[in-house]
């Protein structure tokens, strides 16, 4: 059934690269819980066929739609290019997730009943009833680590700050000033979060339980992870002195 008038036209937007085994049965989980919202898959010209396999999935659903990219350009790009599509569609909220799993379509209507009292709302493995899944303590201690630099230093009330499974309302997005985004890595998390708040916007939080993926290999980069972490410190002084730009 199509959404009412006074329905908010949602979109979940997936960034893909060599996810072939997933793509199936997750969009057909976001179907499930959230039938009414619309599905943006986002990839990265895979190696193994995900891209074929999206163009399928749109011809069998309208609500799918798919978005070839020439190649493996980064999580935080996809996610740019997909908060871009939102605004350009006018849609009224962006809720973006991983393709791996890792983020389970379980949580999504949470995340959405969260955005009547909000403008963005975390999937959070840091609040009462979050947490992760087999993570070594060497990952959940960084993980934790950032999120104290982050929310020292910019100042952002939340518990999770380097989670991708988050809902942003559009307009506001409108007035996040995207485009002076300076990260493209693993900073981007904070970074969008970071201008999210300085463009004015409440911030929630509800339980996730972060899971391994189902199915292929990780893609996190160790290099990356370096580079990311000196942007955040970067962007973070500058917020914490006042020497950012609006």
């Amino acid at each position: 059934m199509p959404p009412t008038a006074a329905e908010p036209r949602i979109l979940i937007s997936v960034a893909t690269y060599n996810e072939r085994d997933n793509l199936t049965p997750l969009v057909r989980e976001i179907r499930q819980a959230v039938p009414a919202a619309d599905v943006l898959v986002i990839d990265d010209n895979s190696p193994d066929g995900t891209g074929d396999l999206a163009d399928r999935l749109a011809v069998d659903d309208p609500h799918v739609r798919v978005m070839h990219r020439a190649g493996k350009l980064g999580l935080g790009t996809a996610i740019l290019a997909g908060m871009r599509y939102a605004m350009d569609e006018g849609y009224d909220y962006l809720l973006n997730m991983d393709a791996d799993f890792s983020h389970h379509p379980r949580y999504l209507p949470a995340i959405l009943a969260g955005m009547k009292r909000n403008d963005v709302m975390i999937g959070s493995r840091y609040v009462k009833g979050g947490g992760t899944v087999n993570w070594p303590l060497s990952r959940r201690l960084m993980s934790r680590g950032v999120g104290l630099v982050v929310r020292m230093l910019m100042r952002i009330p939340a518990r999770d700050t380097s989670g991708a499974y988050r809902c942003y309302r559009v307009s506001k997005l409108r007035a996040a000033r995207l485009d002076r985004l300076r990260s493209r890595g693993y900073s981007f998390q904070q970074e969008v979060l970071y201008r999210c708040r300085k463009a004015g916007c409440k911030i929630g939080e509800t339980p996730i339980i972060f899971e391994d993926r189902r199915a292929g290999s990780s893609k996190v980069n160790p290099k990356e992870a370096v580079r990311s972490m000196g942007m955040i410190v970067l962007i973070g002084l500058a917020a914490f002195f006042g020497m950012d730009e609006r």
